[in-house]
């Protein structure tokens, strides 16, 4: 009888699951986004508006009633069909068995954007973008082809940069460093409100990241090779939500209302633990203080027990990054005991 329960709470675990995943899966398609968001234009304002962001700023849950009455029921059927193995080109059936590395990290991120999809978030936020969701096929592209067996260290950022990660889904993800050296494809939709003067225009977008050129720019420099950097490494962020004001200035986590980023952090702290005993770490560098605070405290509180450091982020805001932030850097995880796993001559010599 012991063994017949336990049986049936793993199934019952395992439907809910799948749940949540199809839900979250079914808001990650660049296409039903772009439908989503010209259905928001075209309908008559109201406090419900789907995710990515709104008019009031609210990011709404995703109840059954609500998406039979915003889906195309016939098209969300035939994606799903009868059989929930058959959901397009996730591999749904990979994310329940956990088979590989980058499949258990896919999986604890669509059930962090379920979680996140209960949250709202009011003044000063007026804007808020998921890549998550309108960007996964690039994300997806990324995570598949770099998320591996071995990486002993994580570099974990705090949250998406409006001509980074919010174009290509890539943490730090500056676009010409994400195109030419990661080699990401895919296609990217919008969000279902854009800030006029933060459109998503994806891998075309023209507009560099300072922050992103400079990381990406560095690990190329000290790597050469992809290979070189992702044998050891990879990279995440804590948040994956992009907030914006009125104004389109970019407003970080730390700059909500404290109830609203205690709820956030939340979230995304527990799905930070899932994602490092997914990936098997024993390193976590934040980049910058608070990614770096934040990490130390989730995983101490969690009980897993990872080294966690930090390194000097490299936004033009910080003027110390202004300042030889590659130099800087470099002797960090030289210190930290990093950089001999990265330089090109150390992995040719493997």
């Amino acid at each position: 009888m012991k063994e017949g329960g336990l049986l049936q709470k793993e199934a019952f675990e395992k439907t809910a699951l799948f749940s949540v995943i199809r839900d979250a899966v079914m808001t990650n398609f660049p296409a039903a986004t772009e439908r989503r968001r010209k259905r928001s234009q075209d309908a008559p304002r109201s406090g419900r508006s789907f995710v990515a962001g709104n008019a009031s700023g609210i990011m709404q849950s995703h109840p059954d009633v609500e998406r039979l009455e915003n889906e195309d029921v016939s098209q969300r059927d035939h994606l799903l069909g009868k059989d929930p193995t058959s959901l397009p080109d996730l591999a749904v059936d990979r994310l329940f068995n956990g088979s590989t590395v980058a499949s258990r990290f896919l999986q604890a991120e669509l059930e962090l954007n379920a979680r996140l999809r209960t949250l709202s978030f009011g003044k000063p936020v007026r804007y808020t973008y998921n890549p998550l969701e309108y960007a996964w096929e690039t994300h997806r592209c990324y995570v598949e082809k770099y998320c591996q067996e071995g990486q002993s260290v994580l570099f974990l950022g705090m949250n998406p940069g409006p001509f980074g990660m919010a174009q290509t889904g890539v943490p730090f993800g500056e676009v010409k460093a994400v195109r030419n050296w990661l080699e990401i494809t895919g296609m990217v939709g919008r969000p279902a409100e854009e800030h006029p003067k933060r459109r998503i225009t994806g891998l075309d977008c023209t507009q560099s990241e300072v922050s992103g050129a400079r990381f990406w720019g560095f690990f190329q420099d000290v790597c050469g090779e992809t290979h070189n950097f992702f044998r050891h490494c990879f990279v995440h962020n804590l948040c994956p939500l992009i907030f914006m004001s009125e104004s389109g200035k970019n407003l970080t986590p730390p700059e909500l209302p404290a109830v609203e980023r205690d709820a956030l952090l939340s979230c995304c702290d527990s799905a930070l633990c899932q994602v490092v005993i997914a990936l098997g770490v024993s390193m976590v560098i934040g980049v910058g203080k608070v990614a770096e605070q934040r990490a130390r405290r989730a995983l101490s509180e969690a009980g897993i027990t990872v080294r966690v450091e930090g390194i000097m982020h490299p936004s033009p805001r910080n003027p110390l990054a202004n300042k030889g932030w590659a130099s800087i850097v470099r002797d960090k995880l030289d210190n930290l005991g990093v950089l001999h796993l990265l330089t090109r001559k150390d992995n040719y010599d493997k």
